[in-house]
């Protein structure tokens, strides 16, 4: 019996529904998905196996034009999506008009490998929007083959993945047929960490924070884990840890609960908070951190 493997990139502007989009795929949640835009940082791949195919995917940061150190890194994992991809899935949104990068743009208009253009968010759209829309992609995207989706509610996910199968190259496994990620445990720890900042602070917070697991003990039972939050500021270290702590608690029991779930395990987690000054705009920091490698 013949096998399919590939790399499967999925590239777009910021908050179009990229993550969901690849949760969606695996059927787990790898990546974060909040309504702020640059939520991923990283290039992050998903896994799905099954006894003939194993597609690759590639969550990758909305494309954006940097403006610090650590943005160009991110950009850095956009570019890498380029080339190393059988199918490349180019994703925007309705009522979008086009990237926030134009050489990105011709990137994918001059690709000579599949391209995949979703129109996602469809069901914020009527039959006629979404009809002008596809024209528009069609004519803008000549070498697209174009899916109307919706990642969230899951129309037409199946449909795309199918698809992508189809397209894949007769190859071996890349990876084990059990694992879903390439990333190590404490990658997921700190994700789901930044996620709940990322749902509960405003403003230049957010984007001031990095979460660094410095403990991971896995026992029989129990995931004992010890986590240190990194801002740039004193200020900023205040309003993460809140009135008597009560804003720090709170992340805590947020992403205890979904790392639970996803460990399938009981978590004991301990958070703290320092000052990491300009972090986003240091190198030695942002290598330390996975950026720039």
């Amino acid at each position: 019996m013949s096998h399919k493997a590939g790399f499967v990139n999925i590239i777009g502007n910021p908050n179009v529904g990229k993550s969901t989009l690849m949760n969606a795929f695996i059927g787990e949640k790898l990546s974060i998905i909040t309504s702020k835009a640059q939520t991923t940082r990283h290039r992050i791949l998903g896994i799905v196996n099954g006894d003939d195919f194993q597609v690759v995917l590639s969550d990758t940061p909305g494309i954006i034009k940097p403006a610090y150190e650590l943005q160009e890194s991110m950009m850095g994992f956009v570019k890498s999506a380029f080339e190393d991809a059988d199918v490349l899935i180019y994703m925007v949104e309705i009522g979008e008009q086009a990237l926030k990068d134009e050489a990105f743009f011709k990137k994918i208009t001059s690709s000579k490998i599949p391209v995949l253009l979703l129109l996602n968010k469809i069901d914020n759209s009527d039959q006629g929007q979404l009809e002008t829309q596809v024209q528009f992609w069609a004519s803008k995207v000549s070498n697209a083959e174009i899916f109307p989706v919706s990642a969230l509610e899951g129309f037409n996910v199946k449909e795309v993945f199918n698809r992508i199968i189809e397209l894949l190259p007769d190859s071996p496994p890349f990876y084990p047929k059990d694992q879903l990620t390439d990333k190590p445990e404490r990658f997921f720890i700190n994700e789901t960490i930044r996620e709940k900042i990322l749902m509960h602070y405003k403003k230049e917070i957010p984007y001031a924070v990095e979460v660094d697991t410095e403990e991971f003990l896995e026992e029989d039972n129990i995931i004992r884990v010890r986590s240190v939050i990194m801002v740039e500021r004193e200020t900023q270290k205040g309003i993460i840890i809140g009135h008597k702590g009560s804003a720090l608690k709170r992340v805590g029991v947020e992403a205890r609960k979904d790392l639970e779930t996803f460990f399938g395990k009981q978590i004991h987690i301990e958070l703290y908070v320092k000052v990491n000054k300009n972090w986003r705009s240091n190198q030695n920091q942002l290598k330390r951190f996975g950026y720039n490698n």
